[in-house]
């Protein structure tokens, strides 16, 4: 756009100048053609008046302009060779005679801008004729050119007139792409998003059903991907459970016992497996969740297998939501605060755009660059190792999987005094809310 206005202002200043240039050319014509004439009437008339009545008519005949001087040139005066509109209309008006041109200065030879042009002739009998012209109009110096304060506001006006419309004319035509890059913005934290439109200029349609096969290709990739981790968790359970059966037989107390442990770990991990590939489908309707009551609930779910966990009293907010995704993503986060931290205490409060719940854990917190690693998936810290204590390594990116398919997202924080915030955005719903 810069680069078209830039074009532009250069072609109108080009073009208005060459159009005042044309138009002073013209004029100085006009101007010099109605001059000469003047004076070849005046020469004519003096021409076929005697001496003394030529004495009484030539301050007549003079102009504004013009003044007439039956006398030679004054001496100061000296011969130029004029070139300009006036000398050759004065030439054409008088093509007989021998029309002389001279410059005399009006100030001294120190100011060579106040010069007075004259033409030399003589008329029939001899006498010799003497034009004195105002200004330099036969040559010298030029003339200082007119003020151009009106030429720069039209042209401003013109280049400002041009550049709003060539403004709505660039946003219209790239209001498709700016869709396009909110779209690929959006398109990781919601796959199945709807297809994006393709409407636009030709390149903006090509690209947006580039676009569009991409989603749909890489949402094809995803399902599958979660199809073939959710039928070989499935598929495990059975031989687990015969294994299972099996170790029952085995007449050695103590290896049935480790047989056992590990069973418990692979079962837990098939459970956890399915957990996860179910995380990423986020096709389930969304629906206004009592946030009070659900964390309400979870408090006393946690109460009852004897966790210290406490919540907001008296909370009355409502928000929009995969209720079973929801409530699961925030168990994972409190049972997470528990296993590392033993305390979770449980603060909410209201964003612009919805809910911030911050779960608070008593325990030593993370590294800052493990803040982030702990959402990948079967990802567990070197403090976390052991099953029994660190789990599969999936919790917490179930949890991330649950809410970011319903809007939301869960980031960690390590809290200076030592302790770990899990801080979960909610977006959307009717906020009413009361700590």
């Amino acid at each position: 756009m810069l680069i078209w206005l830039g074009g532009m202002a250069v072609v109108l200043a080009v073009s208005i100048a060459l159009f005042v240039g044309e138009r002073d050319r013209h004029m100085r014509e006009v101007f010099s053609e109605g001059i000469a004439r003047e004076v070849a009437a005046a020469v004519d008339v003096l021409d076929h008046l005697g001496s003394v009545q030529r004495e009484d008519w030539i301050d007549t005949l003079g102009r504004r302009r013009l003044r007439f001087m039956l006398a030679p040139p004054p001496p100061d005066a000296r011969p130029i060779e004029a070139a300009s509109p006036l000398a050759d209309a004065l030439r054409m008006a008088m093509p007989e005679r021998d029309v002389a041109f001279l410059i005399r200065p009006l100030g001294g030879e120190d100011h060579p801008m106040h010069l007075q042009s004259m033409a030399s002739l003589r008329l029939s009998d001899g006498t010799p004729l003497t034009i004195r012209m105002a200004g330099p109009m036969l040559g010298g110096p030029p003339r200082p050119p007119p003020p151009i304060g009106s030429l720069l506001a039209s042209l401003l006006a013109l280049v400002l007139g041009v550049s709003l419309l060539a403004w709505v004319a660039v946003r219209i035509a790239t209001r498709p792409i700016s869709r396009l890059a909110a779209a690929a913005d959006a398109l990781g934290a919601d796959p199945n998003r709807p297809p994006l439109a393709t409407t636009g200029p030709a390149e903006v349609e090509q690209a947006a059903h580039a676009f569009n096969r991409m989603q749909e290709r890489l949402l094809q990739h995803v399902t599958e991907r979660t199809r073939i981790l959710a039928a070989i968790s499935h598929d495990l359970q059975t031989p687990i459970t015969r294994l299972r059966l099996r170790a029952e037989l085995v007449d050695d107390e103590a290896l049935r016992t480790k047989i056992q442990s590990d069973l418990d770990a692979m079962q837990a991990l098939v459970k956890e497996g399915l957990d996860y590939a179910r995380s990423l489908d986020a096709r389930a309707a969304r629906q206004q969740i009592d946030l009070g009551a659900l964390l309400t609930a979870l408090r006393d779910d946690a109460q009852d297998m004897g966790w210290d966990v406490t919540v907001p009293t008296q909370l009355a907010a409502a928000c929009s939501g995969h209720p079973v995704g929801l409530r699961r993503a925030l168990w994972n986060l409190i049972e997470n605060g528990v296993k590392f931290g033993e305390k979770v205490e449980i603060h909410t409060s209201e964003t612009p755009d919805g809910f911030e719940i911050r779960v608070s854990d008593a325990g030593p917190g993370l590294p800052e660059e493990e803040l982030e690693k702990v959402f990948e998936p079967f990802y567990r810290t070197e403090a976390s190792r052991n099953r029994e204590t660190g789990g599969t390594g999936l919790g917490l990116a179930i949890a991330r999987n649950l809410l970011r398919s319903q809007g939301g997202d869960v980031r960690l924080a390590s809290r200076p005094g030592g302790g770990l915030d899990a801080i979960v955005r909610l977006s959307g719903g009717t906020r009413h809310l009361t700590n």
